[in-house]
């Protein structure tokens, strides 16, 4: 029975959390995340549609393809969860698992982080105490760098070009170790003893007058104890490890007529994988050291792209001359997920339209098109409805909403009525971005505003649109009434001045309107209300 219960639970939900945090994996932080290396470039096969083993989708690593079933077919149905098969090795279990399990890469050589060495300022940098140039020049295998000087002149951390090294090489031997490429700034990162480094920048900045040295060793010494008191190691900014994203975040999908649709992310990590199988081979068969620097340099640049595409050099494009995108790129920007998904939702009862102006309502209203009133408003709507005895079922109910009958529209203006809804035009800068209004029904599409609140939206009528929302429960109708009623932010947060004042043709209207004529027609004429006003002017009795 608790078997079943704990069935019947949603698998592979995660905990709630409270924060995300990006930083530095340890390369065995990286293999406890995997399930398996990926091995081959491959993704399907173009034949069976199954994925290849080692590959890109392989079912070994990433799980099964159809819930409970293993990729050959010997295990089927929920009677064998948990079970591994011995003939394929798939896991039989959940297919959604292949949205959470990830792999690896082991790296034949080690490769910088493209974030921690070109974002400004590159920590990789700071740590080493170089230039971002000198860096740069020794990853991409234009120059060598001394890691261990021995007793020549040279010193750790020194520059050599190809000349230099070999004059180096004639004058000292094998007396001192020069490399080039992520392995020598990998070396030079995990020989820097924090605690050491750390007294050395205290003295340094006691020692100098220098501004800009003072502020150098500043960001070092902050850099520095950032790294001893998070507890990560320098050099795991030199990546050995790759992780691999689940393939369901990743995917392939079938189009009609037998071609495929990929995630631009597979292609990255394809174009990783063949060059890192070719460097293996290389270094297998003791190929020659500049072939071997050249693949290890197209590795790191492989590596950059699936990273950060354009970061550095020319963006890797696809068929159609479009820049690929790469990790960063889907979770940065616009279109990245912070701002697209977490920041910014889309949301039931809501709409948006054009606004335009509406001199005739009070400043708490504005006018809503009927129909999308009827839209937002219906499931205040089939209540009502249901109550009248209009309607005995929410189906009914909705086929009465659909036929657009009289009674539908009188209970549309009941419900509305003293029913707030919010107004929000983006972008929403200061809190007065979006504010509450009681809605008046109105024929037409556009939504109705008040002109006294389009300086609070910054607001104009020249094709501007803006969101409305529904407050469903009383709460949120009370808060928004009471707190966000365009007639309850007259004065603007920022500095304590009315921001709701007469405007452009307002008060061109209130001049006109003012203006003194001698001799008019009515003049000295006294009027009881706004009614006799009326009557006067269509008469002809007064101008």
């Amino acid at each position: 029975m608790k078997d079943l219960l704990n069935l019947l639970k949603p698998q592979g939900q995660t905990d709630d959390f409270d924060a995300i945090r990006i930083g530095l994996a340890s390369p065995d932080l990286v293999r406890s995340w995997s399930y398996g290396e990926v091995k081959k470039p491959e993704t399907i096969n173009y034949r069976t549609f199954k994925p290849e083993r080692d590959g890109l989708f392989c079912a070994k690593i990433f799980g099964p393809v159809k819930d409970y079933e293993c990729l050959c077919g010997k295990y089927k149905r929920l009677k064998h969860r948990g079970v591994v098969c011995e003939k394929c090795g798939v896991e039989v279990t959940l297919s959604k698992v292949r949205r959470d399990r990830m792999g690896h890469i082991e790296l034949a050589s080690p490769v910088a982080h493209i974030w921690f060495l070109k974002s400004l300022p590159s920590r990789i940098g700071l740590l080493l105490d170089m230039t971002l140039r000198d860096i740069e020049r020794v990853l991409y295998f234009e120059a060598f760098v001394v890691i261990d000087a021995g007793m020549t002149v040279l010193e750790r951390g020194q520059l050599l070009s190809e000349e230099a090294y070999l004059e180096a090489i004639e004058e000292n031997g094998d007396e001192f170790d020069a490399r080039m490429g992520a392995e020598a700034v990998y070396e030079l990162l995990r020989d820097i003893d924090l605690k050491r480094e750390l007294v050395t920048l205290r003295e340094d900045m006691g020692a100098t007058k220098s501004e800009t040295k003072l502020k150098r060793l500043g960001k070092r010494l902050k850099l520095a104890e950032s790294f001893l008191e998070s507890g990560n190691k320098p050099e795991w900014m030199v990546m050995t490890v790759l992780p691999v994203l689940p393939p369901e975040l990743r995917p392939l999908v079938p189009l009609d007529g037998g071609r495929f649709a990929t995630s631009d992310l597979n292609d990255l990590y394809r174009r990783v994988i063949n060059r890192n199988n070719r460097l293996h081979r290389l270094l297998e068969l003791n190929a020659p050291d500049i072939i071997v620097r050249n693949e290890k340099r197209m590795l790191q640049e492989s590596v950059d792209a699936l990273l950060d595409n354009g970061r550095r050099g020319r963006a890797i494009t696809g068929t159609n001359k479009r820049p690929l995108k790469s990790l960063a790129d889907m979770i940065k920007g616009k279109q990245g997920r912070f701002r697209q998904n977490l920041l910014g939702k889309r949301v039931d009862y809501s709409g948006r339209s054009v606004i335009v102006v509406g001199p005739t309502l009070r400043l708490h209203q504005c006018g809503l098109p009927k129909r999308m009133a009827l839209e937002l408003f219906k499931p205040f709507i089939f209540s009502k409805l249901q109550l009248r005895g209009l309607a005995t079922t929410i189906k009914a109910a909705k086929k009465l909403v659909e036929r657009e009958g009289g009674e539908v529209w009188d209970i549309l203006e009941e419900v509305i009525r003293e029913h707030p809804v919010m107004l929000n035009r983006a972008p929403t800068l200061h809190r007065l971005g979006i504010q509450a209004f009681e809605p008046v029904l109105i024929e037409g599409k556009a939504i109705q505003l008040h002109p006294l609140v389009c300086a609070a939206f910054n607001a104009d009528f020249d094709g501007d649109q803006m969101a409305v929302h529904v407050p469903l429960s009383l709460e949120a109708q009370l808060e928004a009434r009471t707190l966000m009623m365009s007639t309850n932010n007259i004065l603007s947060p920022a500095n304590g001045e009315p921001i709701i004042v007469p405007s452009q043709d307002v008060v061109l209207g209130l001049y006109y309107m003012t203006r003194e004529r001698v001799n008019a027609k009515g003049e000295g004429m006294k009027f009881a209300d706004v009614a006799e006003v009326h009557r006067a002017y269509g008469t002809g009795v007064a101008e």
